[in-house]
C-alpha cells in the first residue's frame, strides 16, 4: 500500500508516477477528496483527520479512510495506491463552494497523469463539497481516466452534476450518490445559500435516470435490507440529522471498498436490481414520529420523491 499527499495547487510527490507505473494487475487508484472546514497546512488538516493513517482517537468523526477502504499494509503492493486529495476549504460557505470547483480543476489532470502512469482508471470518493472537486475534476480531465466516483452526502446543485456526468469523461464514468434524509437540513441550507431555493441539491440525485449512475438512500429500511441480502450489513442506526452518516454509520465503508476496488464485481446494474427505485419524501426522517429516541424510517417501497 501507498498512500500519496496531494494538495491543490500544489506538485505531487515524485514517488506518485513511480509508484502509479508498478502497480500490479487489478489494484487499485483511489482519490480521497474531504469536504467543508477543512484546510492543509493549518489545525484543520484534512492528513491528520479523515484523510490520515492515524487520526485523532478522541474525535468521533475522525475515521480514517485510507484504513477503513483497504489501505493499511505498507508491504502490500496489491492493495493499490491512495492519494488524499486536499483542498483550501475554509471561509463562508459560497467562498468554499467556489475554491471547490477550482480544486476540482487541479485534480482532473492529476487524474489524468495517475490514469495514464498506472494505465487503469482512476477511482474517486468525496464527501460534502469533496463530492463537487471529484465530479468538477470530470470536466477537466480525458474520457476514461475516471471509473467510478462515490459522492457522500454531496454539496453539489443538481444541474452543475448533470453537467459534469456530460463531459468527455463523465460520460465513461460511474457515480454512486450516497444519500439520506438525514441530510435534508443542508441540503435545504445549501440550497437557500446558493441560489435562494430555486435550484435543487443532489439528495435526490439527477433530473432523470442514467445508467451510469445510482442513488443510496442509506437511511432506507428496504436498501439496508438490500444491501445485506447482497453481503453487505450496515448498521440501521440513523439520527434526525447529519452530515456525516455516509461515512460514519457501520458497515459503509466495507461496500465503498467493494465499490471502489473491485467494480466489476459489484456493477451498477447488480446493485440497481436489489436497491428500491424510489426515495423518501424531503424531511420524512426529521418530522417522524415518534420523538424519542428510536430509530424511524424514512424510506420503503411506497416512498416517493419531493
Amino acid at each position: 500500500m501507498a498512500l500519496v499527499v496531494v494538495n491543490a495547487g500544489e506538485a505531487p510527490p515524485e514517488r506518485t508516477w513511480q509508484i502509479a507505473a508498478a502497480l500490479p494487475a487489478g489494484a487499485p487508484i483511489v482519490v480521497m477528496i474531504h469536504g467543508y472546514r477543512f484546510s492543509p497546512h493549518s489545525i484543520h488538516d484534512p492528513h491528520n483527520h479523515i484523510l490520515g493513517l492515524h487520526p485523532p482517537a478522541d474525535c468521533r468523526r475522525a475515521v480514517s479512510w485510507p484504513r477503513a477502504l483497504g489501505f493499511g499494509n505498507a508491504d502490500d503492493p496489491r492493495e493499490g495506491l491512495a492519494v488524499a486529495f486536499g483542498w483550501e476549504a475554509r471561509g463562508r460557505l459560497r467562498t468554499a463552494y467556489g475554491q471547490a470547483a477550482a480544486a476540482g480543476a487541479d485534480l482532473g489532470p492529476l487524474v489524468e497523469a495517475l490514469a495514464s502512469a498506472a494505465g487503469r482508471p482512476v477511482a474517486m470518493i468525496g464527501h460534502s463539497l469533496g463530492a463537487r472537486v471529484a465530479l468538477e475534476a470530470l470536466g477537466h480531465t480525458a474520457p476514461g481516466a475516471a471509473g467510478r466516483l462515490i459522492l457522500l452526502a454531496a454539496a453539489e446543485m443538481r444541474d452543475r452534476a448533470e453537467v459534469a456526468i456530460a463531459s468527455p469523461a463523465g460520460q465513461l464514468a460511474e457515480v454512486i450518490n450516497v444519500t439520506s434524509r438525514e441530510n435534508d437540513l443542508y441540503d435545504f441550507a445549501m440550497e437557500i445559500a446558493l441560489s435562494a431555493g430555486r435550484r435543487p441539491a443532489l439528495g435526490f440525485g439527477l433530473s432523470r435516470r442514467t445508467d451510469r449512475w445510482l442513488d443510496l438512500q442509506i437511511d432506507a429500511s428496504d436498501t439496508l435490507a438490500a444491501l445485506k441480502s447482497m453481503g453487505f450489513p450496515i448498521s440501521g442506526q440513523a439520527q434526525r440529522y447529519s452530515h456525516w452518516s455516509p461515512y460514519l454509520r457501520d458497515g459503509l465503508f466495507e461496500l465503498y471498498a467493494a465499490a471502489l476496488r473491485q467494480p466489476e464485481a459489484l456493477p451498477l446494474w447488480l446493485l440497481r436490481r436489489h436497491l428500491p427505485t424510489r426515495a423518501a419524501p424531503r424531511w420524512s426522517r426529521l418530522l417522524a414520529r415518534p420523538w424519542g429516541g428510536r430509530d424511524t424510517d424514512a424510506g420503503g417501497p411506497h416512498a416517493t420523491a419531493a
